[in-house]
């Protein structure tokens, strides 16, 4: 209120002369324009300039002014009316660019400013290069390379190394990395633009390596080469590299912020070391939310449901409000451990917050119903979604097919073709062919197999193979199933022969099985299931000799056979138990609900029901788990 005063004091003062503003009056008024900050005060500033009759450069000033205030009306309003210059170009096409991120118009302003004739210089081309980039526009960036290339401009660091990230963006980093080695001197900026171009193409090598030769050049990295350098560490799996990069951060003494933070935590979980990821995270001093999420995707990714869950709760208790990038994560790891309590609360949660919206959330929502067994709510929230995207579609499909509904896989299947701008990928057709699978529909899967190269110009993959032969395994085509297999233009892998050996068991086929075996166990000498299930084969035909074999061969090379596991949500808490594992907490609660629960079913069934197969829970004089009559197995 007071400094609107002051301008209203001095500009609506009477006007002692009639002579042109003198050069006082008019550096006051840009101090005070310097010092604004909100539009109103911008507005009173405007009308004295426009009541002294002001001339340029001022009005360029204003307008530069009111668009650091981002107010895009107002600005769009001035532009019209001041003398057409460079700098009003320049300052508003940057504008465009930078404060509201309208590409498409900072691009239609660059072509207007060429068409009246007003010169571009080195101020312009960075942000037209900025927009081409952001929009993909290549063909532009290359009209725009041509010119600054004419122009003699490519000596500015500021327009060649917008080239470089407009090329990186395009996704073309051969052309990137023409403009990077034709520079005769290169700035910071210049080897950021490059490595960090590299890194989110997925070019880790590349960006490795220029990292280091712009070491061996005395250049000292900052915290955005670091950042980019973490990504392709995570990449590459280079653990040494990126330990390297975190002591050179604590030896410069450089600032942990949340951005090198989240880098480093990112790293480390890609590489599988949760421990140094954790211990970044629990040494952040200030947790935002960039780092709570980079944690609980570390642990997500890496199969740690239980600790995903334990630090999201923590996050709800103590941290910032989880956004969309968090509950991604950890419905990742309610879907691998089948929470679905935990899993409906989330859904609630993005339902409030208006985040079912968002595609990858619902697309994890409908991953984790399915994978959870309630296909009603993961179809629910399907078709719910306002856009849907091959992966949204994939899921779905997916869904239906390892639940054993063939037919609506398939039915879903056909109304994705007939949607407009999407195209089955070879993770559609492994959805479809597990549906033929479960379905024992084995011609139809032959079709849809040869259609992915012949129609779709897919080139099969192991795992489209793996899906062909289980279905030829499954129908107790055992010899088609191998003769797919040496037909196949790739070597099988243990996922495809494991099918076939588990089909070999079921159908007591041991010419076909021993030749899987032998494949298997060459293959992976250290999995027990191959080496129990062949001496199972050979038990079905009493060959108690190999039989015994099998099993010797498993104990001379040290295999053991790895316990099973289930979880039990109880009180919104997941419990884990292993096979064999006596130390278990509350073990008489446990014990005694188990014996009240074979009671009931005695009781119910009125049979003696059988107890001489395994358990899971071992405790002294524990009767072991209930083995159901097939009657009520076939019902559930």
């Amino acid at each position: 209120m007071i400094f609107r005063t002051r301008v209203s004091g001095i500009f609506l003062a009477p006007n002692r002369s009639s002579k042109r503003p003198e050069k006082a009056l008019i550096d006051h008024l840009l101090l005070l324009l310097k010092q604004s900050k909100s539009t109103r005060l911008v507005q009173q500033i405007h009308t004295q300039i426009l009541i002294h009759s002001i001339p340029m450069p001022m009005p360029n000033y204003l307008l530069s002014k009111i668009i650091e205030l981002k107010h895009f009306a107002y600005s769009a309003l001035l532009f019209p009316q001041i003398p057409l210059n460079s700098y009003a170009f320049n300052v508003m096409i940057r504008g465009l660019a930078t404060s509201w991120e309208k590409f498409d118009s900072a691009l239609d302003l660059f072509a207007k400013m060429k068409n009246l004739g007003v010169k571009p210089d080195n101020f312009t081309y960075p942000f037209v290069s900025m927009s081409c980039g952001s929009l993909e526009a290549l063909g532009i960036g290359k009209s725009v390379h041509c010119e600054v290339w004419k122009g003699g401009l490519l000596v500015d660091f500021h327009v060649a190394n917008s080239l470089i990230t407009m090329y990186a963006r395009c996704g073309e980093m051969g052309f990137a990395r023409k403009v990077f080695d034709e520079m005769t001197e290169r700035d910071l900026v210049s080897w950021n633009s490059i490595i960090s171009g590299y890194s989110r193409l997925g070019c880790a090598g590349e960006a490795v390596e220029m990292f280091g030769e712009m070491r061996e050049r005395g250049m000292e990295p900052d915290e955005m080469t670091l950042v980019s350098v973490l990504a392709a560490c995570g990449d590459l799996g280079d653990l040494g590299l990126g330990g390297l990069v975190e002591e050179h951060v604590v030896r410069t003494g450089m600032e942990l912020n949340s951005y090198i933070g989240s880098a480093l935590i990112n790293m480390y979980g890609k590489c599988g070391e949760l421990e140094s990821a954790r211990r970044v995270f629990d040494g952040m001093k200030k947790k935002e939310i960039v780092i709570w999420n980079s944690m609980i995707t570390g642990y997500a990714q890496n199969g740690q449901s239980d600790e995903t869950l334990s630090l999201f709760d923590a996050m709800k208790e103590s941290g910032p409000e989880p956004n969309e990038i968090t509950l991604i994560a950890v419905l990742s790891a309610c879907a691998s451990i089948g929470a679905l309590d935990l899993g409906i609360w989330i859904d609630k949660y993005a339902s409030d917050r208006g985040f079912h919206h968002n595609i990858y959330v619902g697309t994890a929502l409908v991953d984790m119903y399915a994978k959870c067994g309630n296909l009603e709510y993961a179809s629910r929230v399907f078709e719910d979604m306002p856009v849907r995207n091959e992966v949204s579609w994939n899921t779905m499909i997916s869904a239906h097919a390892f639940n054993g509904r063939a037919e609506d896989a398939l039915t879903l299947f056909q109304r994705m073709l007939d949607e407009k701008g999407l195209c089955p990928d070879d993770i559609t057709f492994i959805g479809v062919l597990s549906a033929c699978v479960h379905a024992g529909l084995v011609d139809e899967g032959r079709r849809l197999f040869d259609l992915m190269s012949s129609f779709f110009e897919l080139t099969p993959k192991v795992e489209h193979y793996s899906c062909m032969v289980d279905l030829f395994s499954r129908a107790g085509r055992v010899y088609e199933a191998w003769d797919f297999i040496q037909k196949m233009p790739q070597k099988p892998d243990e996922i495809l022969l494991g099918a076939l050996l588990v089909a070999c068991q079921k159908l007591k086929n041991i010419e076909i099985g021993e030749r899987v075996s032998r494949l298997l166990l060459e293959m992976e000498p250290s999995n027990s299931g191959n080496y129990i299930i062949s001496s199972k084969i050979y038990a079905d035909v009493r060959r108690w000799e190999d039989c015994a074999r099998m099993r010797t061969l498993m104990k001379q090379k040290g295999v053991t056979k790895t316990p099973g596991c289930s979880w039990i949500g109880m009180d919104g808490h997941l419990r884990e138990f292993h096979a064999g594992d006596f130390l278990i907490e509350d073990a008489e609660e446990i014990h005694l609900v188990l014996d009240m629960l074979y009671d009931d079913i005695t009781m119910e069934y009125g049979v003696d029901v059988d107890l001489s197969c395994d358990v899971h829970l071992n405790f002294p004089n524990h009767k072991p788990a209930v083995e159901l009559p097939s009657p009520i197995l076939s019902t559930m």
